[in-house]
């Protein structure tokens, strides 16, 4: 893309030009997990561009140190460190992180898991466990744990990432998809709970997405998609700007699909 040439070229002249242009998140705190590649990673680059401190997180360290390479070399503001989210040490070594920081402003739990494509009579009882435990449990309890640090900041955003198999079964990825389908639920749950500490609670639902978990999905027929093209990774993180900017305050509980009109055929 375009950008990501010139912002690699002139990291220091991009960054100003942004802080001209745009930088709703200054002085904010955005904690992203799975966000060392695809839409995690495009949605730190989009924070911190915009003058947000930014912690990710991925289960290697070998990811951690290449994304803080690539960041920094763009002149950005961004920690990382190993966390696998279904790991309540690892959780609590995120929010220290964060708390050394001032707090968290900011959530988007992007980190999920589907270790073996097929269908979903075919799941195991280990591998139900270990989709829901990262997709569904540790999304829950990342959020719950840390409250105390956005109540500190007298609000904020979270935002979950489910999937268009939320609303379009897939064979390929059906107990993916269920889980997923439950984060629409959880949004709204804690979006009704979190409304008295001024915390929204919104998530959003990519579809065929041009990222390396997408590749599984990608030979599905174009023409089920009426824009008849994929994603990038930057059509989901601009929406997720959006939800966690002022220009959302008024927007919880929501779920929002990005997906090229392909839920119009339903």
């Amino acid at each position: 893309m375009l950008r990501q040439r010139v912002v690699r070229k002139f990291p220091q002249l991009f960054r100003c030009f942004s802080n001209i242009v745009q930088n709703r998140f200054s002085g904010k705190i955005a904690v992203i997990t799975g966000s060392t590649q695809g839409i995690g990673l495009e949605t730190a680059r989009r924070f911190a561009q915009e003058g947000a401190k930014v912690i990710i997180s991925s289960r290697k360290q070998k990811n951690v140190d290449d994304a803080l390479k690539t960041l920094h070399n763009e002149g950005l503001d961004v920690k990382g460190l190993v966390c696998h989210v279904s790991k309540q040490e690892d959780r609590r070594r995120l929010l220290y992180e964060a708390e050394q920081l001032g707090g968290i402003d900011i959530i988007f739990q992007n980190a999920g898991a589907n270790p073996i494509p097929g269908p979903l009579i075919d799941c195991t009882e280990s591998l139900w466990d270990k989709i829901f435990d990262t997709n569904l449990k540790a999304s829950f309890f990342l959020v719950k744990e840390s409250l105390p640090l956005m109540k500190q900041r007298q609000g904020g955003s979270i935002i979950f990432c489910s999937s268009i198999g939320a609303y379009v079964p897939n064979s390929k990825i059906g107990v993916y998809g269920c889980s997923k389908t439950a984060l629409l639920g959880l949004t709204k749950s804690m979006a009704l709970e979190f409304a008295e500490y001024n915390i929204r609670v919104n998530c959003v639902a990519p579809g065929y997405i041009k990222t390396r978990f997408g590749e599984v999905l990608l030979k599905e027929d174009d023409t089920r998609r009426p824009m008849k093209r994929l994603g990038s990774p930057h059509h989901v993180s601009g929406v997720i700007a959006f939800l966690a900017s002022d220009d959302a305050d008024y927007i919880t509980g929501e779920s929002i699909t990005i997906a090229g009109g392909y839920v119009t055929r339903l």
